[in-house]
């Protein structure tokens, strides 16, 4: 195990914002999480970083997730079981199952990160979150030094929510997971709930699409709608989709007429955070180095130079407009650390 003191940490966070780790160290096995080394101190797991806001130096020890891997683990007569390494890129390992044969993740195409932290959030798009088709997860755990193993049920999944982050382990760096497994349904039917789904296909004259087929949609959406980091440094969706009881958002949906509502199986409704940002003023619009997109107001993007302070200031100006148009407050996705 190498163990790197003051190492920069802009080029691995998406946002590109910059800070130094007190320590750092690449995990590439599970194994290398039993280091003696990697007991002492506090601790941060670090994956992509596509939903981290870095405010500046971390001091505490950052391990970041590495591991490779993916394979079949096995069959029955309803489900294909999947498992990958914590440090597989998420959108590769979605397109390999694809090219296997294992139709069922092609909505979740295209999510910047890793599939260890894809649990943790619990991500989600186009009418399907991951928790949806997690087995399990298997852990480090730091405080007994021993691995550990989640079941779907046991991990609390809810709206970018999961037992990792109300136990608050993706913030004390007490658990690092190491592999997840995956239940890919043989009784595959598409998923083509979402507006901008369907009217792609559509457009493109497929009328009973296959997964690979819903997959270059959900592509083709996101590429037009999302900025590549490579190119425009952002974490993605910014703020969670706010939910109401239905009585409140039917208040707000007669005072504006055109806000986007989506009824929840428990009674509440999903508001789309991004229609109120672009109502609010925000949509194309900066302060500083720091803006929302020109293209989907929902995405706050680095025009250069930022630091995590700048992106604190537009996200608070966005949250008061937001509250003072609407009523509504919107809650961040990302980690600050």
């Amino acid at each position: 195990m190498i163990l790197h003191s003051q190492r920069e940490l802009g080029p691995l966070n998406t946002l590109a914002l910059p800070g130094r780790a007190a320590r750092f160290a690449r995990i590439d096995s599970a194994e290398a999480l039993r280091d003696p080394q990697l007991s002492e101190g506090p601790r941060f797991i670090l994956g992509g970083g596509s939903n981290l806001v870095l405010t500046g130096d971390i001091d505490r020890l950052v391990l970041h997730m590495a591991i490779s891997g993916r394979r079949l683990i096995g069959e029955d007569t309803e489900a294909v079981y999947i498992e990958a390494g914590a440090g597989e890129n998420w959108h590769d390992f979605v397109q390999w199952t694809l090219a296997q044969g294992w139709p069922g993740l092609e909505n979740l195409s295209l999510i910047p990160g890793t599939v260890g932290a894809a649990p943790i959030q619990n991500i989600g798009a186009y009418g399907l979150e991951v928790g949806e088709r997690l087995h399990s997860v298997t852990a480090w755990d730091f405080d007994k030094q021993a691995d550990v193993n989640f079941s779907r049920d046991d991990c609390r999944f809810a709206y970018r929510d999961s037992l990792f982050k109300q136990e608050g382990w993706h913030l004390s760096g007490r658990m690092a997971i190491t592999s997840v497994r995956f239940r890919l349904p043989k009784a595959w039917q598409p998923n083509c709930r979402y507006a901008d789904v369907a009217q792609e296909l559509a457009a493109r004259g497929i009328g009973d699409p296959t997964a690979r087929d819903i997959a270059d949609a959900v592509i083709a959406v996101r590429r037009r709608k999302l900025p590549d980091p490579a190119h425009i440094p952002n974490a993605g969706s910014f703020f969670h989709n706010p939910v109401l009881d239905a009585a409140q958002a039917d208040v707000l949906k007669r005072a504006h007429p055109g806000l986007p509502c989506y009824p929840q199986s428990d009674g509440h409704v999903k508001l789309a955070a991004g229609w109120l940002i672009e109502q609010a003023g925000w949509k194309g619009r900066s302060l500083g180095p720091v803006g929302m997109y020109e293209k989907q107001a929902l995405v706050l993007v680095n025009h250069g130079g930022a630091t995590g302070g700048d992106v604190r200031r537009t996200m608070a100006a966005v949250q008061a407009s937001v509250r003072e148009k609407f009523g509504v407050a919107l809650t961040p996705e990302p980690i600050f650390l």
